[in-house]
């Protein structure tokens, strides 16, 4: 369920990025720091990957993050598991209240497909980006490539199964000055694409733009909502925080 999210305290701010909708960004954030993620408009979609920053073959597991806690998508309470078993970053807020775990990105065949065929040299920054060529920029970056595109998270996108299985985008879930806030439980390099959710099936691209906001937040203690969410999850915090003693 959406919550109302609680100002960042001045003394605790690092920094402030606008990302335009459609494009992307990576950074390290460091353990005991926050990233709050806002839709500034109304049509965000954040696909996001998450890689331990001091070993890189470390990464967010997305079967195991969701068979840990029993769930098919994420809002606070849920912890970002790696394939090492250890927690990666966790939702403490969340005014949201869905995040799709299971679609994807697009690629660039979809976006034409959709929207039509565009390109830097005639149409600038006006081109349509699609998400996996987004979070590959971001992956090059860092010594990263195809092979470590891994299943994302989409934050501020809601698909929902019929009676038949099918999944539909639910049009009615995004809300402008929505936020999601992500603490880092270890030192993580973060990898974000604003494109369009695979599944949106609007016929105009136009993904809103997403501000991020960094600051210090301090570790996860004993009485946190993350880690008292589930016993599996107070194992991963456990597991964890053996890393930092």
């Amino acid at each position: 369920m959406a919550q109302h999210l609680n100002p960042i305290p001045p003394d605790r701010f690092l920094w402030e990025e606008r990302v335009p909708g459609g494009c992307h960004w990576s950074g390290v954030l460091r353990r005991g720091q926050a990233l709050r993620l806002t839709d500034l408009g109304g049509r965000a979609n954040v696909s996001a990957l998450f890689f331990n920053a001091h070993e890189k073959l470390e990464r967010y597991n997305m079967a195991d993050t969701l068979k840990a806690q029993h769930t098919a998508y994420l809002t606070r309470g849920h912890a970002l598991y790696s394939d090492m078993g250890h927690v990666l970053c966790s939702i403490v807020a969340d005014g949201s209240g869905w995040h799709d775990t299971v679609c994807g990105v697009g690629d660039a065949a979809l976006v034409a497909s959709r929207y039509g065929q565009t390109c830097y040299q005639t149409h600038r920054n006006a081109m349509y980006r699609n998400g996996r060529d987004g979070l590959l920029v971001e992956l090059g970056k860092w010594g990263l490539g195809k092979r470590d595109l891994v299943p994302n998270v989409n934050f501020f996108s809601r698909v929902v199964a019929d009676d038949d299985g099918r999944l539909h985008f639910d049009l009615a879930h995004s809300r402008m000055g929505a936020s999601v806030d992500l603490r880092c439980d270890m030192d993580v390099i973060v990898v974000l694409s604003a494109a369009p959710h695979p599944l949106d099936p609007r016929a105009d691209y136009a993904p809103s733009d997403v501000m991020l906001t960094a600051w210090q937040c301090g570790p996860a203690g004993p009485d946190d909502v993350c880690r008292n969410a589930c016993p599996e999850n107070q194992r991963g915090f456990y597991l964890t925080d053996l890393l930092f003693r």
